[in-house]
């Protein structure tokens, strides 16, 4: 079982992401009031920028052409530390939680290397912008998965997310840790209303304008790790939102958190059709709220363990 599990975790790892970007970007587009692109377009992108040929400016160096594969890299064994069908991991261990954060740090650092190697000030100036915005989410991660960590007694990322929402006290923190997910997968994404993946005004871009040098395979490679983090992301708000539990069957288990994960799309195009995306300065002040909520979340948590009801 185990083993059908982990092949049914690494197919939606690598297959999932097409189709959550597709889910999004139809549902921006069913509200706009136009047919959209197909669901699986994102796919048909990613071939074509695999048959083209990268250019490579004369002042990059090394980190440039690494930066794409250090990200999609630590964003794929990452996506195997998190449970993306339930309480199921393939990577699991004591505190791999923390792996999981830095590995997408590590990620993040790579990404930002290779802007900051193209000498652009547009791309120096994303490359800013991304570290200003990440000091502030990572933070918010730690708290929100140490919180979990404390109100279920487990110390593996596949067991955290089962807290429930049964008593006032499981529901503020559930609560708590979703507005911290929602807003990770906001600003890990690239979405709005932190950021717009379809933007070109380079004044108010923050990933994309990162990328601007990036053409071919690295393009393809970066545009499919920000795919995955969606899901990942996704798939941890579903799990959050999963009422089944392990004595349910992981296989089931594992059709409703994919469900989820797919309704958590449709929902992340309906908040980009609503909500207008946010002015710089004030983009510090939503990330913290997500420390915030996860802070709530903790000084609930420790009530509750201390005897409260």
């Amino acid at each position: 079982m185990s083993a059908l599990l982990g092949l049914a975790h690494l197919a939606a790892l690598l297959l999932l992401p097409f189709p959550v970007v597709g889910l999004v970007n139809r549902t921006k587009a069913r509200w706009a009031g136009r047919k959209g692109p197909r669901l699986l377009q994102s796919l048909s992108d990613l071939r074509r920028l695999l048959r083209k040929r990268p250019v490579y400016s004369r002042v990059t160096t090394v980190l440039f052409v690494a930066g794409p594969l250090v990200l999609l890299a630590s964003t794929l064994v990452a996506g195997l530390v998190a449970p993306l069908l339930g309480a199921f991991a393939p990577l699991a261990f004591r505190y791999d939680f923390v792996v999981f954060a830095y590995l997408w740090g590590l990620g993040r650092l790579a990404l930002m290397l290779a802007a900051l190697d193209t000498g652009s000030s547009f791309e120096g100036m994303g490359a800013s912008r991304e570290a200003t915005f990440s000091a502030l989410v990572e933070p918010a991660l730690f708290l929100a998965l140490g919180t979990l960590a404390a109100a279920t007694g487990q110390a593996s990322f596949s067991s955290l997310l089962h807290v429930g929402f049964g008593s006032v006290a499981q529901a503020v923190v559930s609560a708590g840790v979703l507005v911290t997910l929602v807003i990770l997968l906001q600003v890990e994404a690239a979405r709005v209303p932190v950021d717009d993946p379809t933007t070109h005004l380079e004044l108010t871009m923050i990933h994309e304008v990162m990328i601007l040098d990036h053409a071919g395979p690295d393009l393809a490679a970066v545009q499919y790790a920000a795919a995955v983090k969606l899901t990942v992301c996704a798939a941890l708000i579903a799990g959050m939102l999963n009422p089944l539990g392990p004595a349910d069957g992981p296989g089931l288990v594992a059709a409703v958190n994919l469900a989820l994960t797919l309704a958590v799309a449709v929902g992340v195009g309906l908040v980009e059709s609503l909500v207008a995306r946010l002015k710089l300065q004030v983009i510090p002040q939503y990330v913290l709220v997500g420390a915030a909520s996860a802070f709530v979340a903790l000084l609930t948590t420790a009530w509750w363990q201390g005897g409260g009801r």
